[in-house]
């Protein structure tokens, strides 16, 4: 499990909100990058309602080992109450091995 990578799919209201984060959890080595994605529609049930608003998908590349450390840390700097945080692993094979081996390199604030 220790050499797996993950990618943390979540969604923001804007995108600056999500490139703040995504800033502050590259800096603290949670992750080795994170793609801002185009804003995007989400329709979605809330309260007994059906809701629709706009939203910015976030991709954090990080390891399995780091996943939870860097999803408590989103949870803390996500505006919303009930943030969308999928954790989705990474199939080795099929990816680039220097990319995946990359992200490992990335991922400095947990010790592997």
């Amino acid at each position: 499990m220790k050499n797996e990578v993950a990618v943390l799919y979540t969604t923001w209201p804007d995108a600056e909100s999500a490139a703040a984060a995504g800033r502050v959890l590259v800096g603290e080595g949670l992750c080795a990058c994170v793609n801002v994605l185009a804003p995007m529609r989400s329709i979605y049930r809330w309260s007994a309602a059906v809701e629709e608003t706009v939203e910015v998908p976030a991709l954090f590349k990080t390891t399995a080992v780091a996943a939870p450390t860097l999803k408590t840390r989103v949870l803390a700097l996500h505006p919303y109450d009930n943030a969308c945080i999928l954790m989705l692993p990474v199939a080795q094979e099929g990816s680039s091995t220097a990319f995946t081996d990359w992200i490992r390199q990335g991922v400095t604030s947990i010790d592997e």
